[in-house]
């Protein structure tokens, strides 16, 4: 019985595969799936950046896709390497190494805001310029590794790392089944588009990529907290 409902299952799936393939139409000029982005845009979701609003509007899905393998990926890091604090005290007990100069903390110091704002900069910005969510995230991430490296007694607390990725994700699939009941399809831009290099634009582009910026940057921080805490003699 199992055997005949998996056979069901893979013939299921074959068939409908075979419709969407259907339905594509190979051989036909591919210069008008680029032609469509280049004018759909600017024209109907007001945003500049056409990489954006692929990524995030007409290939959404497969955004959501790249966003789950990222979280699965750091998960899987995080529960192979994680090792229990014993004591909680300010000073990380599994890290050993001396702490950087009084220069390299200095300097820390006056980078680690700006680094954050500068992520930050970039992902809210994604619909206009280079760059988004992903690019801007690892960007806050490495603000945290410079303080990590620096001081010993600095440690990120995976209880709030947690809740922003929990959050980010559900602001982007909540986005997406919106979508679908305002205009038929995930991660539809059902929001007013505004005016076209405005920072209040693209609908509800720039909201996922602010999202996806919070996600990334916390994720990829709290790998790096991970194998910063690992000591030698547990490697």
């Amino acid at each position: 019985m199992k055997k005949l409902l998996i056979f069901g299952l893979l013939i299921f799936i074959g068939v409908e595969i075979l419709d969407v393939l259907s339905e594509v139409p190979f051989g036909e000029d591919r210069m008008k799936v680029s032609n469509f982005y280049l004018e759909k845009s600017p024209e109907v979701l007001k945003v500049s950046n056409v990489v954006t609003a692929i990524v995030v509007n007409f290939r959404g899905f497969d955004t959501l896709g790249e966003v789950t393998v990222l979280f699965l990926a750091a998960a899987g890091i995080g529960s192979i390497l994680y090792r229990r604090r014993s004591v909680h005290t300010e000073l990380n007990p599994k890290r050993t190494s001396t702490e950087a100069s009084n220069i390299v903390q200095a300097g820390a110091k006056v980078l680690f805001p700006l680094i954050i704002l500068l992520g930050a900069y970039i992902f809210v910005h994604g619909h206009l310029t280079p760059g988004g969510g992903f690019q801007g995230g690892a960007i806050i991430a490495t603000g945290f590794l410079l303080m990590l490296i620096s001081y010993r007694k600095f440690f990120v607390k995976h209880s709030g790392v947690t809740w922003i990725e929990s959050i980010a994700g559900i602001v982007f699939v909540g986005l997406g089944l919106l979508g679908m009941v305002y205009g038929g399809t995930f991660l539809e831009n059902f929001l007013p588009a505004g005016e076209l290099n405005s920072l209040i634009s693209g609908g509800i582009i720039g909201i996922i990529y602010i999202a996806v910026g919070f996600k990334v940057g916390a994720e990829l921080t709290g790998v790096l907290d991970t194998l910063l805490n690992i000591s030698q003699d547990e490697e």
